[in-house]
Order: C-alpha cells, then sequence, then structure tokens
C-alpha cells in the first residue's frame, strides 16, 4: 500500500509541531533523513550522522519528507513510519549531552497522477497532518494551470510548499513567474544550490529569488553527509548577502508560519 492520509509525526524526541514563538531554533522543512526508504540516508547510521551534522549548525526542529513518487521512490506508509520511528529512537539514544532535536514527519510529494488523486480524495501527505503539504514539479515543465490549482487549494486551506523552485526551468528562464507563483505557495530554496551544488543556473536563480525577497523560506534538502558542507555555505552566504536576521526570518520564523498553515509575506 502506498502512502496515504496526513503523516502524523511525533517521536521519543518531541513532536514535531512548531507553534509560532515557541523558540528561535532553526526549523528544516525539506530532507531526506529517513533510512533506506528513497535516495536519502543509505541506513541509520547515515541517518545520525545527517542529523547530527545539521544540528550542529542550529537545527532544533527535522522533518523528514521522503519521496512520493510515482514509478521511483514510492515507500509504504507502513515503511515510512517504521523509519521515523527507527529515527527517533535511534536519536534520543544517541548519547549527545545536548537536548536531542524535534522530529516531523510529511513527504516530498511529486506532482503526478497519484498527487492528483491525493488532492482530490484530501488524503495529500501533510507536515504532521496539518494544512501545509511539500510538494515538486519536473524542471523542464511547468504543470499547465498550476497557478489556478494552487490557488484553489490556497482557498481550501491548504498551504502548497514549492521545493527547489530555482530548479524550474521557468522559474530560471523569468524569475517574476515566481512571484506568481509565490502568491498561493511557499517557495522552499535549498541551501546547497546558493553554493553552486546543483548547478549555475541553480545557484543563479537560489540568489536572485533570496535578494529579490521572493523565496520564504530555505532548506537543507540533505540526502547524505556529503551535502553538509554545501548545506553551511548556503547559510554563510545568506549571513554574508541578506544579513543574520534575514537566516532567522528563513529559517525559524517563515517556517513556524508555514507549519501553521501561513503563506509569509514575501520579503519578511
Amino acid at each position: 500500500m502506498s502512502m496515504s492520509g496526513s503523516a502524523q509525526g511525533s517521536s521519543q524526541s518531541g513532536s514535531g509541531n512548531v507553534p509560532p514563538g515557541a523558540d528561535r531554533g532553526f526549523i528544516d522543512l525539506h530532507a531526506h533523513y529517513l533510512p533506506a526508504v528513497d535516495d536519502g540516508a543509505a541506513d541509520l547510521r547515515a541517518t545520525l550522522e545527517m542529523a547530527k551534522g545539521v544540528a550542529a549548525l542550529g537545527f532544533t526542529h527535522l522533518y523528514a519528507t521522503p519521496h512520493q513518487r510515482q514509478g521511483l521512490f514510492l515507500p509504504t506508509r507502513d515503511a515510512i513510519d517504521q523509519a521515523f520511528r527507527d529515527m527517533g529512537e535511534a536519536i534520543c539514544h544517541a548519547g549527545s549531552t545536548a537536548p536531542p532535536p524535534r522530529l516531523g514527519l510529511a513527504a516530498e510529494n511529486f506532482w503526478d497522477e497519484i498527487f492528483l488523486g491525493r488532492l482530490r480524495s484530501s488524503e495529500i501527505p501533510s507536515y504532521d497532518g496539518g494544512p501545509a503539504f511539500l510538494f515538486e514539479i519536473p524542471p523542464a515543465l511547468m504543470p499547465a494551470g498550476i497557478e489556478n490549482r494552487l490557488f484553489e487549494l490556497r482557498m481550501a486551506g491548504k498551504l502548497p510548499v514549492m521545493a527547489h523552485p530555482e530548479r524550474y526551468h521557468a522559474v530560471q528562464a523569468q524569475i517574476s513567474r515566481a512571484q506568481s507563483l509565490g502568491r498561493s505557495a511557499a517557495l522552499l530554496v535549498d541551501l546547497g544550490a546558493l553554493a553552486g551544488a546543483h548547478g549555475r543556473a541553480e545557484m543563479k536563480t537560489a540568489r536572485q529569488l533570496l535578494t529579490e525577497g521572493l523565496a520564504h523560506a530555505v532548506a537543507t534538502d540533505i540526502h547524505s553527509v556529503d551535502d553538509l558542507d554545501p548545506i553551511e555555505a548556503g547559510m554563510t552566504w545568506i549571513r554574508k548577502h541578506l544579513g543574520p536576521e534575514a537566516l532567522q526570518t528563513l529559517l525559524a520564523d517563515n517556517p513556524r508560519r508555514i507549519l501553521a498553515g501561513e503563506l509569509p509575506e514575501l520579503g519578511t
């Protein structure tokens, strides 16, 4: 059985859902921490190394967002729940003197027939069963009428969160497209892209999205420990070019708003 329904996130490390104003620790809204369910962590040891490395960068809330993509990565709900439990137990028993991060569960939903069917049946996997859900689209092809669909979802009380908009050719070619998408969806830029980890065009677009105030938040999109250096470099780029308060907004304040189902104002 494929994953369906809203992902409910809780673990021994505490509930993932973060009320606005709870604290100002960084929140990772997009990451592939779960062991052996997609192209992320290969095993539980890799999960722990990734979580430890991200926590060392100031993250206190980690969301696991395994792929849900027809024909490629479509782990079952049972497999995801088990991997999530294993991750929580392993982190709690890792022996660190620091408080363990809070964990939450969602999914990276690919815009395909399974995704569209789940939208119709109101069974889209979301952040902790709340109104916000993460999605991605084919880089080379923007779905026809996507802005209208996102607007309808927003009017229905949902908050679509678009993963790595800097990868999409339509946004690379015309940055104003991000503004129209961002009216109904939160745009979530990959930190590694800011450091050039995903290509020159992606780096240029990611930086432009941030400098022009068109991105609502940023996230790690970590798949392995090899991503830690680009993630840290992306955070450094934001501090240097936009200031430490911008980093706080993009990694703490706005993610909290997103989890609450609020679409942050662009440029804030």
